[in-house]
């Protein structure tokens, strides 16, 4: 029963994935580091050591030292895909970070209205997160993200089109127990673009707002013995307006399931191999602890995955804790 429960669960999200795979905001989506990527995704209630917020902002109130990360994806058809964070605790009970995540395609080769070649082009996604964190006890914290985004579209190869928003992420972290902690994360709440394009036609137009889709997620990990499970099971929500006689009123909407799940073996506390499937696609990967100045304090992971439709990425993540 268990089996079919999960395979419905992965049949459901192939088909609800293209129904949401194209809205805004994607590149926040896609998974960002190769430890994450290489585990399914499902980070909910697990610490990643590359960027500790981004799966759940409330971790930054549980660390010890101070994190670096940084990462790039190598994704096909030249897209682009990369992050660099810093996150740490503020004495006695709170935490705080800031980290730069970015995407877009490159090599868009720009045409003329005769037809011929002009210049090379690119887009580019970016996000600038702020992270607080407060222990309310301390078995239990809770942290919100503050995101400021921007999308660049090239019109011409001087000029561009970008549109602009702000959003927030907020986070539920529960130590369970010994072994186990238990996540929740809501993504993206009222996350947007707005944009303007009266200047590109002679008649005008109206600005648009353009809303990402809210995901609300729950996850757990179990950790013992050199061995990390990981999952969360998230739904992904859109805004629907609802007619009320002459009212109307902008209600969530489901729109998709998104099952997350993932393992680690950990042999001499330095070596590390992983395997998961999220996001609707299949990953594996290494990672290995080493001392840079202190023991165990640097890490360098490796991910490969690949999706329903065969395309593959390679990431490199890099982190270092003081």
């Amino acid at each position: 029963m268990k089996n079919f429960m999960f395979i419905l669960l992965i049949i459901i999200s192939f088909i609800n994935g293209q129904s949401w795979g194209g809205k805004a905001g994607g590149f926040l989506r896609m998974g960002m580091t190769a430890r994450s990527i290489a585990m399914g995704g499902g980070f909910t209630a697990e610490l990643d050591q590359n960027f500790p917020v981004l799966h759940n902002p409330a971790w930054s109130s549980f660390l010890i030292n101070r994190h670096f990360g940084t990462s790039y994806s190598n994704l096909t058809l030249d897209r682009r895909l990369g992050s660099t964070s810093f996150s740490m605790a503020l004495p006695p009970t709170a935490g705080i970070g800031v980290a730069w995540i970015y995407g877009g395609v490159k090599d868009i080769q720009g045409r003329l209205s005769t037809g011929m070649k002009s210049s090379k082009m690119q887009t580019g996604e970016n996000a600038i997160l702020i992270t607080f964190a407060q222990r309310i006890v301390p078995w239990l914290s809770i942290g919100a993200n503050f995101k400021i985004l921007r999308y660049d579209l090239p019109i011409t190869e001087s000029d561009q089109l970008s549109g602009t928003g702000i959003g927030f992420d907020i986070g539920f972290l529960f130590k369970s127990g010994s072994y186990t902690t238990v996540g929740i994360m809501i993504q993206d709440i009222s996350s947007n673009y707005q944009w303007d394009t009266s200047d590109l036609y002679a008649t005008g137009s109206t600005p648009r707002k353009e809303e990402f889709p809210t995901i609300y997620r729950i996850g757990t990990r179990y950790s013992k013995k050199g061995i990390n499970i990981v999952g969360d099971i998230g739904v992904i929500t859109e805004l629907e307006v609802v007619e009320f006689g002459e009212n109307s009123i902008a209600l969530p909407s489901m729109i998709g399931v998104l099952p997350r799940i993932g393992a680690e073996y950990g042999f001499l506390e330095k070596y590390f191999f992983r395997g998961g499937y999220g996001n609707e696609r299949i990953a594996f990967g290494f990672g290995y602890k080493y001392e840079l100045f202190k023991k165990n304090d640097s890490n360098i992971d490796y991910a490969f995955s690949m999706d329903w439709v065969s395309q593959t990425a390679h990431t490199i993540s890099y982190a270092f804790n003081f």
